[in-house]
């Protein structure tokens, strides 16, 4: 039974001046007390820590018109991307530019969503899920537990001075992430997904990008535009009879579901973790299949991992090494 269909940017040198008539009144050998440190003071460039901090402060301030390619195994796809601030409101769209409407709309904490084969919905959230990793836009430093930060060099993207900061994975359990963030505004210009060998796996190509005072006239007719009502997500809790005894350290529970899915027989249950940057989602399902060994499909840097064992299907998608979703299955234990 195959399962799936795969649900993401910094100096005064002070030198003191002292007149020739001032200096020879010293005795000699002697130095002014205030001079004892230093005659200059050299400004320290800011940390790669710093440089996350500036991102994501710039993306939830500046009022910008950006437009990307998201790029994964020779497949690109075009987006526009538009942030502004509107009477002290954070105004947010992204739009999917080729195929079928895809697109979301945020005021503030609510994301609205819609999709040609979906009926529109609204849910309470401060970003918008999509192929901007929404960890840029909150607690950077809940990131340093898991992620080594690491300010490279600067290079030249998309015309404009750029600084690169690699985050790499302290534990070796996920794939590396390489941001190059804007040196005038700070916001992000490029973004890839590494793996551990150094492979290329996924990038967002930033092809334009327009900062200004005011938020575009595009944000200002959403505010207008009457939006679905957020969906009041259930929340009563869900008992499962497995449960998942192996995660790479961060990860943590931030969803537990069980629904029916058209044309699959029995319930699918599921688990969702995320680590503050990467969502891991576990799916499990009843099956009569025999077992068989996992099989792996991967697309950019999303994995799916799929295995038959003790009357179950269990399948393991998100953007973490093939290994590391084998060892998540592997873990799972059934009551």
């Amino acid at each position: 039974m195959k399962l799936f269909t795969n649900l993401f940017l910094l100096a005064l040198i002070s030198t003191p001046v002292f007149s020739q008539d001032a200096e020879s009144d010293l005795p000699t050998n002697t130095v002014p007390a205030e001079l004892n440190t230093s005659v200059t003071e050299t400004v320290q460039p800011p940390t790669a820590l710093q440089w996350l901090q500036r991102l994501s402060n710039s993306m939830k301030t500046l009022n910008f018109d950006t437009s990307f390619v998201v790029v994964r195994n020779n497949r690109a796809e075009p987006y526009r991307w538009l942030h502004g601030i509107e009477n002290n409101r954070e105004l947010e769209l992204i739009t999917l530019l080729n195929g079928p409407r895809k697109e979301a709309i945020r005021i503030d904490n609510v994301v609205s969503y819609f999709e040609s084969d979906h009926s529109p919905y609204s849910v309470n959230n401060n970003s918008i899920s999509g192929p901007i990793p929404a960890a840029l836009f909150g607690d950077i430093e809940k990131l340093q537990l898991i992620y080594d930060f690491i300010g490279v060099g600067k290079s030249r993207i998309l015309g404009r001075p750029a600084q690169l900061v690699r985050l790499e994975s302290k534990d070796k359990q996920r794939f590396g992430y390489w941001l190059w963030l804007d040196i005038e505004s700070g916001l992000l210009l490029k973004a890839a997904v590494i793996s551990r060998q150094g492979e290329l796996l996924e990038q967002i190509q930033f092809t334009h990008l327009m900062i200004t005072q005011q938020s575009n006239d595009i944000l200002k007719q959403i505010t207008e535009a009457k939006l679905p009502e957020p969906h009041m997500l259930n929340t009563a809790e869900v008992t499962l009879p497995w449960q998942v005894n192996w995660l790479p350290t961060g990860f943590e529970l931030v969803k537990t579901s069980k629904r029916k899915i058209q044309k699959v027989a029995g319930q699918v249950e599921s688990l969702m973790f995320n680590d503050g940057l990467v969502d891991v989602s576990v799916y499990v399902i009843a099956s009569d299949e025999p077992p068989r060994q996992p099989t792996i499909n991967q697309t950019g840097a999303t994995v799916l991992l799929s295995s038959l064992r003790d009357g179950y299907e269990i399948t393991v998608v998100g953007q973490v090494p093939a290994k590391t979703a084998a060892n998540i299955a592997q873990s799972i234990s059934f009551n």
